[in-house]
């Protein structure tokens, strides 16, 4: 379930181009992954024009060090955790919370209020519901894994490289973070999870 087709060709095309100095490389590529970049970035519970300004300041600060730059396997990988690491220092220097404490919850608008919440009784409505108090239990961690390897299909020594972690600490995440819905849950889960994402 990938937000858009990747061409990796491609874009180590562009990211050599944008290493050598070239702007609209560099360009090509915000273009190619914003849309993703600010969707990952969400989930982290900031406001949309903090992942914004976030998105900015890895681009500018991509550009200013490019010389400095040094290959990469995945285009898409290293923007995603270079973003990751933006949005957490932010998060460190405003104070709000510790990184463990970041709230993963899936939803980015606000809660639907109980008029609106009696209306909608469709059954997937409910299915998502039900779906994302079960998630919101999981520890950070846990749920980052799950967004990563069921929306953004990310393998997990790729789920590794993002999150900074070695890949077995990632299958444990998922393991762990399995083993608890599935214990409390019949429906398959990997149909609720993709409705929670």
């Amino acid at each position: 379930m990938q937000s858009f087709m990747d061409n990796p060709t491609q874009d180590l095309a562009l990211w050599t181009s944008f290493r050598e100095g070239e702007k609209q490389a560099l360009g090509q590529l915000l273009e190619r992954y914003y849309r993703l970049l600010k969707h990952y970035g969400s989930k982290f519970m900031v406001d949309e024009s903090v992942v914004e300004d976030c998105i900015q300041e890895l681009f500018l600060q991509l550009y200013q060090n490019r010389s400095q730059i040094n290959d990469t396997g995945s285009v898409k990988h290293y923007l995603m955790k270079s973003l990751r690491c933006h949005i957490i220092q932010y998060l460190r220097l405003q104070r709000r919370m510790a990184y463990e404490e970041l709230d993963w919850n899936g939803s980015t608008v606000g809660d639907l209020d109980s008029e609106t919440l009696m209306i909608q009784q469709e059954s997937l409505e409910q299915l998502t519901k039900h779906m994302k108090n079960k998630l919101a239990g999981l520890p950070n961690r846990e749920r980052e894994a799950l967004y990563l390897r069921y929306y953004e299909n990310l393998s997990v020594s790729q789920i590794a490289e993002v999150m900074q972690v070695n890949p077995q600490s990632v299958s444990n995440f998922l393991q762990k973070a399995l083993s608890k819905l599935r214990s409390q849950w019949t429906v398959p889960l990997f149909f609720s999870i993709c409705t929670f994402f």
